[in-house]
């Protein structure tokens, strides 16, 4: 069977998956016409899940080997990380910072030991002054200059998100804007309305509570006892930025004064060496302005920081991460080699971030994360082991942090590629297991607006935990590892109950519905898994007590939502792959009489088809099965009608349900089924004019009828339908010329047309030799019959010796073997004898 709904093909929220195709396989022996897969959602997020035709199960499918996606996104598009133009801004600005701290050094030094050291009682008074101004000024500038408060006082001009910013120093932390615009904090890309105003309020809360710390919050400390804000740390910060400028302005006119005037007196030596003092002050103080100017104009002017955070996307958390980055960048660059700020990326950074003890920074890191995770071509830069351990978070203010670290994980797992990266994680699966919360929070008391207080948000996580989940389970192997995952299993199908009130209540929340629909996504994509991990996953799901039960719920009271119904039809077809878990649907009472309603008084003619899908595969060699459906009185009626009647699916099903019905359904039901004669002309009637899927069942079904006639009978059926002898036998001829060799599509073809040419000959024997008047034998010979079984018997495959298949394995295998039919066919026609093997 293939499933039409992919076993690991089943797409995410917006499908997104490719398009799995087939090639050509033409052994020596054999050839299989491999025809296109479209790769279906597995989850049918778009359209509930629904099929794209009821055929799907009774034929194989070529699983496409997984591609290796895009490569690398921020490198392989023939684009640079945006953020290489902050850290070369500040390796540049480096550049100059050390230049100029070294020129001044040595301009100190040379001063104190040359001028100062041999020339103080020569010089004059006026070079006295200004080597003496000079030098505190050039000194107190390199030796004393304080980084961090200056970082910091530019981290609070420059930062217009709100957020919480910290500044590089390990002991200065600021945040910035946040209590002053809560709202603006808030908003991130495509929030807005009611959205806005919770991550407001939500926002707000959080830093109150980091404001409750209990050590100081170092920019705010005032130095001085009873001096009030004009001692805070933060305001000496900047007046120490605004004296280093000043000193630098007077560096240089102090030096350009005396170089233009240069009365240095008349000792030997003197001139020379205040020259070169006033030469290298001069270029340390013009340095140090240049990197000062070259820094406002990249940041005022240029707004390097607003272009940076466009081109990375990183929305309206954009300036403040990019600020703290940029300051680390530069730190690095000044404290170490001034290319170790060149090394650093935005991915490593917010994981550092997301490492740090500090809530305000984790969230800084995850929004960089949750806004790469979202932006195409940074999607594989954002994996990391410490985001999904995020998820196991469960204090109230760590909630946040948690909600975004999921929407990055649900975002990086909605890419194939990174479906088993995320799922490779240790742990991974288990921490995303803890998002799967179905308890209730007491709600917080109204004048209560702590953190603890409040009401945590289990609904969102739900919906964040099952799609990821659901992301995940569309690669083969972390199906397998959801369903080894303890007490996972259950978790999922418990989130597939739905009360009737939910289901016929049209103002229900959606989020209950979504839940309930990504769940059932879940479990219809585990069921679907081929191999041995697709058996092992069925039997683990049917065994579970609540899922035909939770199943029969939204058959029974989803009318309003038949999204949700098609879910569940399809899961109940892949149950049924399992000997077990058709018992236990069958077993479960009313199921099959809700799906026999569906597909006889479905509107929707692909709900009737799920149906119908469901109940063909439920029949299949299940005597079981088969008594109860057909205890419905009308049941055969209604099939035979449906052969007949509008959609290509719905006579498809109906003729695979009928065909079942007739080969499995056991002795005390022959009689009743005898009924089926009254179909025989419809069924000459596709035969002779149908195609691809229906003819192949067309085949099957006559074969079947012809059970409960004789020879006789049906020639005059034949007869009564415009057909003769000859033409019916021609028919098969034609059909086995036109399937030379196995075909996927329809790998039963073959099988059913020998069938009943060995049918044909049987009756003619029977009938003396005289079937109605036709002697079958020799229409078959004249129509080169013995020679088709022969090419037949020559190319037999694997494929054929299955009823249906999961991906590429077969299951349920036919009681005959193909070729044991051929050489059945080719005694009758006496032809054998001579055929080499």
């Amino acid at each position: 069977m293939k499933y039409r709904k992919g076993s690991s093909a089943a797409a995410g929220e917006s499908n997104d998956d490719g398009t799995p195709k087939g090639g050509r396989d033409a052994p020596p022996s054999i050839q299989l016409e491999i025809v296109e897969h479209h790769g279906g959602g597995g989850g049918g997020l778009g359209n509930g899940g629904g099929g794209r035709g009821s055929a799907s199960f009774f034929q194989p499918w070529r699983e496409a080997t997984p591609g290796s996606g895009s490569g690398h996104g921020r490198g392989t598009r023939g684009r640079e990380p945006p953020e290489k133009r902050l850290t070369l801004f500040a390796l540049r600005l480096a550049v100059l910072e050390k230049a100029a701290s070294g020129l001044g050094k040595l301009d100190f030094v040379w001063a104190t030991v040359v001028l100062l050291g041999g020339f103080a009682s020569a010089l004059s008074i006026t070079d006295f002054w200004c080597v003496t101004v000079i030098l505190v000024g050039s000194g107190a500038r390199v030796f004393s200059r304080s980084h961090e408060l200056e970082w910091q006082h530019h981290s609070t001009l420059t930062s217009t998100a709100g957020g919480a910013l910290r500044s590089s120093s390990r002991f200065f932390r600021h945040l910035v804007h946040a209590l002053a615009d809560p709202a603006a904090a808030a908003v991130t890309d495509g929030a807005s309305g009611q959205d806005v105003r919770e991550r407001a309020a939500q926002f707000q809360r959080q830093i109150v509570a980091f404001m409750k710390q209990r050590t100081w919050h170092a920019p705010d400390v005032s130095l001085l006892p009873y001096t009030g804000w004009v001692f805070v740390s933060k305001k000496i910060g900047r007046l120490l930025s605004w004296l280093q400028v000043l000193s630098a302005f007077a560096c240089v006119a102090l030096s350009v004064m005396r170089l233009w005037r240069h009365d240095f007196g008349d000792q030997s030596n003197m001139r020379p060496a205040l020259l070169l003092f006033y030469t290298l002050a001069l270029i340390e103080a013009l340095l140090f302005l240049l990197e000062k100017a070259y820094w406002t104009w990249k940041i005022s002017g240029e707004k390097l920081l607003e272009q940076v955070s466009g081109e990375c996307e990183l929305g309206a958390y954009g300036h403040v991460s990019l600020t703290r980055f940029f300051y680390d960048a530069y730190s690095r660059c000044i404290t170490g080699s001034i290319f170790d700020g060149i090394k650093m990326d935005l991915v490593t950074f917010a994981e550092e971030l997301i490492l740090s003890e500090f809530l305000d920074e984790q969230l800084i890191g995850v929004r960089i994360l949750q806004q790469f995770a979202s932006a195409e071509g940074f999607v594989r830069d954002t994996l990391r082991k410490r985001l999904v351990e995020m998820l196991n978070w469960k204090r109230p203010e760590e909630e946040e942090v948690r909600r975004c670290a999921a929407e990055v994980v649900s975002k990086l797992a909605g890419k194939r590629q990174n479906a088993l990266r995320v799922s490779g994680i240790p742990g991974a699966v288990e921490s995303i297991m803890s998002l799967l919360y179905t308890g209730w929070s007491a709600p917080a008391a109204p004048h209560d607006t702590s953190p603890a207080s409040r009401s945590y948000d289990h609904p969102q996580f739900n919906l964040l935990g099952l799609l990821i989940l659901k992301r995940l389970a569309r690669d083969h192997d972390n199906c397998g590892k959801i369903g080894n995952t303890r007490g996972l299993l259950a978790k999922i199908i418990e989130f597939t109950h739905a009360s009737p009130g939910l289901l016929r209540n049209p103002l229900a929340p959606d989020s209950q519905v979504r839940a309930v629909k990504r769940a059932l996504q879940i479990v219809k994509m585990l069921v679907s898994t081929t191999g041995g991990t697709g058996k092992m996953l069925r039997q683990e799901v049917a065994e579970n007590v609540f899922t035909v039960s939770n199943l029969r719920g939204v058959l029974q009271h989803g009318q309003q939502h038949q999204a949700l119904q098609k879910l569940a039809m399809d899961i109940l077809t892949g149950l049924a792959m399992d000997d077990r878990a058709k018992r236990v649907i069958v077993c479960t009472g009313g199921v099959v009489k809700l799906l026999l309603s569906i597909f006889f008084n479905a509107d929707d003619k692909e709900l009737g088809g799920e149906a119908g899908e469901a109940l063909a595969i439920l029949a299949l060699e299940s005597e079981a099965s088969c008594a109860v459906i057909l205890k419905r009185d009308d049941v055969l009626d209604h099939l035979m009608s449906a052969l007949g009647g509008d959609g290509e699916a719905r006579r498809l099903n109906a003729a695979r349900i009928l065909r079942n019905l007739c080969a499995y359904a056991g002795e005390k039901h022959q009689e009743r089924l005898s009924a089926v004669t009254k179909a025989m002309p419809v069924v000459l009637k596709t035969t002779m004019t149908g195609s691809d899927k229906i003819l192949e069942v067309s085949v099957g079904l006559t074969t079947q009828i012809c059970k409960f006639i004789d020879g006789e009978r049906f020639a005059a059926e034949l007869h009564g339908t415009g057909i003769d002898e000859r033409g019916y036998v021609e028919r098969l001829a034609s059909i086995l010329r036109e399937h030379r060799y196995p075909v996927i599509r329809v790998p039963r073809m073959r099988r059913f047309v020998v069938q009943q040419v060995i049918w044909l000959m049987s009756s003619s024997s029977a009938d003396g030799g005289d079937a109605g008047g036709a002697d079958y034998v020799s229409l078959l010979r004249e129509a080169g019959m013995e020679r088709l079984l022969e090419s037949i018997a020559d190319t037999t495959s694997e494929l054929e010796c299955y009823h249906v298949f999961s991906g590429s394995v077969g299951i349920n295998k036919h009681r005959e073997n193909l070729s044991a039919a051929v050489d059945a066919a080719l005694e009758l026609l006496g032809g054998d004898g001579g055929r080499a093997e």
